[in-house]
């Protein structure tokens, strides 16, 4: 591997070459503040929402990718003094050596250039929100050295969206304040907001600058700011246009000596009737308060002990040890920290998700509880909650909400029928973790049309949502007596500017899913199991669901399953999908593993007999194929799926 490697003792993937093929990110946050932290120092950072509550600007698509984030800069005093990034980005320069460690919830990057060394330590403190950015600049040569260290963000107008959007209102809405080493990112806290951030320096800087374009200069982009150029600070105030962040320190170094530096990257909250000390004054006591808790190096250093040993506590809860140390590896560490990671973001924020297009959705976070529970017990309980409230009374779902708001919406589409048996498994697996029976007969309201609580839905549980759930996709069938599949394979469309996941141009009560029936009986033998635990009036429920499931199982066998695997579908002209009589997409993996899980036909021999048809069709040295033969041409009747290029 020419890029880096893993250190297991440390728990820590280790970088060693900063021209990695894309950026490879971490992932910062362990309650409402989050960021995304490249190896270069790119990414963004945000409180609880990616979309609404968005405290840095992040570029998708630039060219090269990643060059806004954390930037630091490192100039050498007197005419021609070099520049460099101890980050490596925006400036590129090549640095003398490099090292990034990404660990549980930190990321250090260590650079040398020119007899300077760079330490450099980010992370978000639990429990806090805010992100640390520590650096320690060393002299490692033997002469005096006299620099110009400066940092840079890009603040973000909250919104995301509109952030990118709406120039005739942003352009003139930008405010800051400079207070000390702080820089206080004010955009419309003058008006319905209650919330700002800064971002500070544990000492008085040098020079400052908050707007954009002074600090940048006209025609230059990150990677050469005219500031850092010509080795000064504007001390400009941002007011409108593109507010930013910018400390310049003077550093004067001997031989083998060190400074080092604390930044801050902040949000803040104000109740109402504590919002301003003052006319105009906004109120930044706590903000004071932030900042002083993470003025020191020792402060740091605590703060990252404790982060260390949160993530150490939860990772105790389950290890193996079978002899094989990539799997150990995985098991044990990455796919944890992964499992957490999904969890909190549950796939709304990346630098591939913009966190701009969807929020949680009600499937991905499902799935993703399933990997965490052991760890966050109290978490997934609350994550259940929230996500059966975003439920219909019929017993289908929005697909997504905000995590801000718990408002469900259709931004990327519903009336997926695979969501709701996702809940059931998602609970069922819960209870069997905790033993918290308790958790059915919570009070969670259905939600209504506009994605907010139904107020004539009062008084449910979360045990009505899962009998909603489980008799919605029972009861909605097709021709063959498999569940319908819902949106999928009903959109037939042919006009490029309207979107496959939102877009409704024809209702179909005939096209089913073979993957769907396999799950109802998974999720069915869950239910069914938990159902006969819990005991008293869910005894008849067990019954119909066990009926249910016996009955489901016998369609699969009779109409699922193709001779040598099982079908994905049949479309909404009742053609198989995922059949040996098709040309293209003749397998799929999806029906395959979930039918196996299901133990459809096990007695016969048809789950390893379809396993073995993956491996013979669709198993290469890189994974699985998600179907074979691919796809070469647009079939309306089959939508997106075909819109991809072969393979």
């Amino acid at each position: 591997m020419k890029y880096g490697y893993f250190d297991d003792d440390n728990k820590e993937y280790v970088i060693t070459n900063p021209e990695t093929p894309s950026p490879w990110i971490n992932y910062f946050g362990t309650e409402g503040f989050y960021s995304i932290f490249s190896n270069t120092g790119g990414g963004y950072s945000f409180y609880r929402d990616a979309l609404l509550r968005r405290l840095t600007r992040y570029r998708y698509n630039d060219v090269p990718a990643d060059l806004n984030g954390r930037c630091f800069y490192l100039r050498e005093d007197g005419p021609g003094g070099e520049l460099w990034s101890p980050l490596w980005k925006p400036v590129m320069n090549s640095l003398d050596s490099y090292e990034c460690r990404h660990g549980m919830g930190y990321t250090s990057i260590t650079s040398e250039k020119a007899g300077i060394r760079t330490d450099g330590l980010f992370f978000v403190p639990p429990g806090q929100n805010c992100e640390i950015h520590s650096l320690r600049v060393t002299n490692t040569s033997n002469q005096k050295r006299n620099l110009k260290l400066y940092s840079y963000i890009e603040f973000c107008l909250w919104n995301a969206q509109d952030d990118q959007t709406n120039f005739q209102r942003n352009l003139n809405t930008g405010e800051v304040e400079v207070d000390g080493g702080t820089i206080y990112h004010l955009t419309e806290y003058r008006e319905r907001r209650n919330h700002y951030s800064f971002y500070s320096l544990n000492r008085l800087p040098d020079g400052w600058d908050t707007d954009r374009e002074s600090f940048l200069g006209q025609n230059r982009g990150a990677g050469n700011p005219v500031m850092v150029a010509e080795g000064r600070s504007g001390n400009s105030i941002a007011a409108g246009w593109s507010p930013c962040a910018s400390h310049r320190i003077d550093i004067s170094l001997e031989p083998g000596q060190s400074e080092s530096f604390v930044f801050v990257l902040g949000y803040i909250e104000n109740p109402e009737e504590s919002k301003w000390t003052g006319e105009h004054r906004p109120n930044k006591n706590p903000a004071a308060e932030m900042i002083s808790r993470f003025s020191t190096d020792a402060a740091v250093e605590a703060a990252l002990g404790t982060l260390k040993e949160y993530w150490s506590g939860k990772m105790s809860c389950f290890s193996v040890s079978s002899g094989n140390e990539k799997l150990d590896r995985m098991v044990n560490t990455w796919n944890q920290y992964q499992c957490m990671v999904t969890y909190n973001l549950s796939r709304s924020a990346s630098l591939y998700e913009s966190g701009i297009g969807r929020g949680i959705g009600f499937r991905d976070t499902n799935q993703d509880l399933l990997g965490i529970m052991h760890m966050e017990p109290a978490k997934s309980r609350q994550r259940l909650i929230d996500v059966a409230s975003i439920q219909l009374q019929t017993g289908g779902a929005f697909h997504q909400y905000q995590p801000l708001t718990k408002k469900g919406n259709d931004a990327i589409g519903g009336d997926f029928n695979d969501d709701p048996l996702w809940l059931i498994i998602a609970v069922a697996a819960y209870i069997k973790e905790t033993g918290d029976f308790g958790l059915l007969n919570e009070e969670v309201p259905f939600a209504d049309h506009t994605g907010y609580p139904s107020e004539d839905s009062r008084g449910a549980v979360m045990a009505d949502h899962l009998k909603r759930a489980f008799h919605f996709i029972n009861e909605n069938r097709g021709p063959h007596g498999l569940p319908l599949i819902g949106r999928n394979l009903n959109c037939f469309s042919t006009n490029p500017d309207e979107s496959f996941q939102t877009v409704v141009n024809r209702n179909s009560d005939t096209a089913e899913s073979v993957l769907i029936a396999a799950m109802l009986v998974y999720a069915g033998r869950e239910y069914a199991a938990l159902c006969r635990a819990a005991g008293g009036p869910f005894i008849a429920e067990a019954e119909y669901t066990e009926r249910a499931v016996a009955e489901m199982s016998s369609i699969i066998l009779s109409e699922g399953w193709d001779g040598e695997w099982f079908l994905r579908a049949y479309d909404a002209e009742s053609r198989k999908v995922g059949s040996s009589e098709n040309t293209e997409g003749r397998i799929f993996i999806e029906p395959q593993g979930f039918c196996g899980m299901a133990g459809i036909g096990a007695d016969l021999g048809y789950n390893i007999q379809a396993l073995d048809s993956v491996a013979k069709h669709l198993a290469h040295e890189y994974g699985i194929d998600i179907l074979a033969p691919a796809y070469t041409s647009y079939d309306l009747s089959k939508g997106e799926i075909t819109s991809y290029p072969p393979g």
